[in-house]
């Protein structure tokens, strides 16, 4: 089995290694909200069968990217201005914890593979290289919370980015709030190396309500 510019990966079973390649298709837009995801026509494409296909969606399904329709199939997600509200509410209910708890944890190799990421994030946006950009604003996320070595709460928090990604890059990118962005991301990791522990917290909870009300304004701006 192989991907377009990818081998295959043995460590993954195939609905898993499907589901990465789809998932990577949606946030990157290639897969547009709304679309009717044909499984014949999927299975063909990446080289499996429907069996490891349909495990796949499931896969998606779980995580918010994907709705099954009856009689329809699967469609890639559309959400709604608050459906997009209710996330950040969570995220603010999950990352600020997180946050909190991985500071006294963090090494010098923590906070230089999170410095090396917003580096990166900043020089995607710079190129306007938005699908790099978005899976670097995750990694940069991700990259704080774990080492608070809390697995569950840091797969409910890579769930939520991963929902939320699409509409932020696309807020970002026409709303000019790069800026804002990463000036609040450098802030966050000087919180961090300086182990500010409840500062770091406010911060990224500012970051998130800051984030979703602007997205969420934008949404229902567009949705006019």
């Amino acid at each position: 089995m192989a991907f377009a510019g990818r081998t295959a990966l043995e460590r993954k079973t195939v609905a898993e290694a499907a589901a990465e390649e789809l998932r990577s298709r949606i946030l990157s837009g290639a897969l547009q909200e709304g679309i009717q995801l044909r499984q014949e026509v999927l299975a063909a494409e990446l080289g499996v069968s429907r069996i490891p296909l349909r495990e796949a969606l499931r896969l998606l399904e779980g995580e918010g990217l994907v709705t099954i329709v009856p009689h329809r199939g699967a469609v890639v997600s559309v959400l709604s201005p608050e459906e997009i509200g209710e996330l950040f509410d969570l995220r603010v209910l999950i990352e600020p914890d997180l946050i909190r708890r991985a500071i006294p944890n963090m090494t010098a190799e923590d906070l230089r593979e999170a410095a090396d990421t917003l580096a990166g994030y900043k020089s995607a946006f710079a190129q306007r290289n938005v699908e790099s950009w978005g899976s670097l604003n995750t990694r940069f996320h991700i990259a704080l919370y774990r080492p608070a070595r809390r697995p569950r709460s840091l797969a409910l928090a890579q769930t939520l980015l991963d929902q939320t990604d699409r509409y932020a890059r696309m807020q970002l990118l026409l709303t000019s709030g790069e800026s804002r962005a990463q000036q609040e991301h450098e802030d966050l990791l000087a919180a961090c190396q300086a182990g500010e522990v409840e500062e770091a917290g406010k911060l990224m909870e500012r970051h998130i309500r800051g984030a979703g009300t602007t997205l969420t304004e934008f949404m229902r701006k567009q949705a006019k």
